[in-house]
């Protein structure tokens, strides 16, 4: 009764999850003794139940994606960076030094260290590897100021809206700088404490109610009445 995935590794719709006597669980159907994947996620084998756990807060990288991360380990040769995924994504010191990388010599803590926050991309992942990144493009690398809001990825697409027009309009109405990682992490930087506090507010209306219609118009009035009440106080 073979099994096809490690436990907790992710899975995606239509994956043959194992086959033989086995019992379908959550997210996962059975056809001719075998059991496939229904939705993406984290299989789970627990005796004869064959279960997936849904990702619904959870990013799965793909190649391309502008991300923002947290540095959670420095290594021999690179960084681990926390991505919001099921899994670490690496930051390699070569593809961050102009000049050779070397481990006795170089100190890589004096350039990314635990608990930074940085802006990077996705060049390289499938299921078998963790994703790679990198910051050697204009406006990646450390995240030096600005606020971090964490929203759920499937929400960023509603944030952006129908050809950008809810992110322009936040842009336009807060006049802050917003930068949308693909993985459900936004940064937020702007002239006062108070633009960041009213595009932070406007996020999270978005994610409130992004099923709803006229949801723009909606938070761009929003906006206009709370910047208005400032100005009065």
């Amino acid at each position: 009764m073979p099994t096809f995935f490690e436990k907790r590794e992710l899975v995606a719709p239509g994956d043959l999850l194992a086959e033989g006597d086995y019992i379908a669980g959550e997210n996962t159907y059975k056809e001719n003794n075998k059991i496939y994947a229904t939705r993406i996620g984290l299989v789970e084998y627990e005796n004869r139940k064959v279960s997936v756990v849904a990702l619904k807060a959870f990013y799965v990288p793909r190649v391309g994606d502008m991300v923002i991360g947290k540095i959670v380990e420095v290594g021999v040769s690179g960084w681990s960076v926390d991505i919001n995924s099921p899994y670490l994504a690496l930051l390699k010191a070569s593809d961050v030094m102009e000049r050779t990388f070397n481990p006795r010599r170089d100190d890589l803590t004096s350039i990314y260290d635990v608990g930074d926050m940085i802006i990077a991309k996705i060049t390289a992942y499938d299921r078998t590897h963790n994703p790679l990144l990198t910051v050697n493009e204009p406006g990646l690398g450390k995240i030096t100021r600005g606020q971090i809001v964490r929203v759920t990825p499937a929400k960023i697409p509603r944030i952006i809206g129908r050809k950008g027009s809810m992110i322009n309009m936040l842009k336009r109405e807060t006049g802050c700088r917003i930068t949308l990682g693909q993985n459900g992490l936004i940064l937020i930087s702007g002239r006062s404490l108070e633009s960041e506090r009213l595009a932070v507010m406007a996020i999270r209306k978005i994610e409130e109610e992004s099923h709803t219609s006229g949801l723009t118009d909606r938070v761009a009035e929003m906006i206009r009445k709370e910047k208005e009440r400032m100005k009065n106080e």
